[in-house]
């Protein structure tokens, strides 16, 4: 009787210091946590000024002026 009153006391020790350990490492994890997802907000305001200035510098590049074979014929027939 006493010998399964001390295994049940060990039982409710090591299962004390497996909870304490858990909320120790449960603590560093929300850490660790909070840390990527300040990393994250700083990529993503990262990317979007990224977004913008290549926005920006595509809004500069003057369209392509593709010219048909029937366009050109005319400036042909000006120039003979």
């Amino acid at each position: 009787m006493i010998s399964d009153i001390q295994e049940l006391a060990d039982k409710i020790e090591q299962l004390a210091d497996m909870t304490q350990a858990l909320r120790r490492e449960n603590a560093q994890l929300r850490q660790a946590n909070a840390a990527l997802v300040a990393d994250n907000v700083g990529y993503q305001h990262r990317l979007a000024e990224a977004h913008q200035r290549v926005s920006a510098l595509l809004e500069q590049i003057p369209p392509l002026v593709v010219e048909t074979p029937e366009a050109a014929e005319p400036a042909k027939e000006d120039a003979q």
